[in-house]
């Protein structure tokens, strides 16, 4: 069990290492969320602030790494423009932005009342 519990952690670091190396938005996420997650941890005044600043822009990162996915296995089955292809690449884009408008609502709220 111990063992699949490192190979699965393995996995997932290749996969965040993988997406840091290749995926530029990703690149982008990833220095801002080196600057946002120190930050959050100082800004928030309460735990529970700190737990808000800091899950919000981890959650970010998990949208573009599904989203990174999504596009990759869409672009493995065929690179053919196809209307349902077009449609999952959008609603994968789609949830990154509204993890980065929840991230800012968040910010906003916690910081300014």
């Amino acid at each position: 069990m111990l063992r699949s519990i490192f190979s699965a952690a393995r996995n997932s670091l290749a996969g965040v290492a993988a997406a840091a190396r290749n995926e530029g938005s990703f690149q982008v996420e990833l220095a801002a969320s080196v600057v946002l997650l120190p930050l959050g941890l100082w800004l928030g005044g309460t735990g529970v602030e700190r737990a808000l600043l800091v899950s919000s822009v981890l959650i970010v990162l998990c949208a573009e790494l599904v989203n990174t996915a999504l596009e990759a296995a869409v672009d493995r089955i065929s690179l053919e423009i196809h209307p349902l292809a077009r449609r999952a690449k959008d609603i994968g884009s789609a949830a990154v932005m509204l993890a980065l408008v929840n991230a800012g609502v968040v910010w906003l709220l916690v910081l300014f009342s």
